[in-house]
């Protein structure tokens, strides 16, 4: 039997699992944290088709449960490098090495953090990294979007529509988001744009209740009901330099069946270089690489 490893256990990562195993793979997936990956920060989602509400850790237990129930086997342990031998791959973790077939790399991305007091502290009460999966809940509330790319401002301008008013705080006095989006956010009336300007603190008691911005006139407080944070994220691909496979910001170059120029290795999920990232799209990205990599390693006993 042909063995596969997953590196990364979000639900991309699960879900390459689940089709891996049901189409007789041995499939190994390598998580050194908790399996779900980023799902399991996210109190309560409401875009997951087939659930009007459930929460991150039910959902991400719920998937692995049932890539576990076909066969998939969950490793709690971090790949800590990649090798190619022969057709196959040889995986470095805590307990050794082991020799793979093919390898489906699922490892996601880490959202850069703001680095300022409170930021841990109200982390899924009242912080967000993704407005698009916690705006519906803010509807008619008071918010703060940080950043100045194509994602923050965007961000502002899909809260302007559930929100009553949307701050957004650039630390640049222009903002670096292609200037139709600027010049749609600018004209819209509950955005209202505070530039040159940063947070310094985010205050509360169980939930964010204010926010600290510092400008060149001083610092003041101001209250809101949540902070979006916009200001990036980088992709875990390090382990994949030596392939060649990335782009210049780290991301996988890889087509939409989640092949990448390297045989017998396949990508999934956040990682990868692509405009949307949601728990949907991370499915529906494991289920294509797994089905390529069932297809690569059936041709191998050919």
């Amino acid at each position: 039997m042909k063995k596969a490893a997953v590196i990364g256990g979000g639900p991309a990562g699960l879900t390459a699992a689940l089709y891996l195993a049901r189409a007789g793979i041995e499939a190994f997936v390598f998580e050194g944290n908790f399996a779900g990956g980023k799902m399991n920060d996210t109190p309560e989602i409401e875009n997951y088709p087939g659930f009007l509400s459930v929460s991150g850790f039910e959902l991400s237990e719920s998937i692995s449960r049932q890539a576990q129930s076909a066969g998939a086997v969950l490793v709690s342990e971090a790949v800590t490098d990649i090798k190619k031998e022969g057709k196959g791959f040889i995986l470095t973790s805590h307990s050794g090495e082991n020799l793979f077939d093919a390898v489906v790399y699922a490892a996601g991305t880490e959202k850069r953090r703001l680095g300022i007091a409170g930021e841990e502290k109200f982390f899924g009460r009242g912080i967000s990294y993704c407005a698009l999966c916690d705006g519906g809940f803010y509807k008619g509330k008071t918010v703060f979007v940080i950043g100045g790319g194509n994602t923050a401002v965007s961000d502002a301008i899909y809260l302007s529509r559930l929100c009553k008013q949307v701050f957004l705080v650039h630390r640049r006095d222009e903002f670096r988001a292609e200037k139709h989006l600027t010049s749609l956010a600018r004209k819209i009336e509950n955005i209202t744009l505070l530039l040159s300007a940063v947070p310094t603190e985010i205050k509360g008691d169980k939930r964010v209740s204010a926010i600290v911005i510092k400008d060149k006139n001083g610092e003041r407080e101001y209250a809101t009901d949540g902070v979006f944070t916009a200001i990036g994220a980088d992709p875990v691909t390090a382990l994949l330099k030596p392939f060649g496979v990335t782009d210049g910001s780290g991301y996988i170059i890889a087509d939409r069946e989640g092949v990448t120029s390297v045989e017998g290795l396949f990508a999934a999920g956040d990682a990868v270089a692509k405009k949307c990232r949601q728990i949907a799209t991370a499915v529906g990205d494991g289920a294509a690489a797994a089905t390529s990599a069932t297809e690569y390693l059936e041709r191998l006993e050919e």
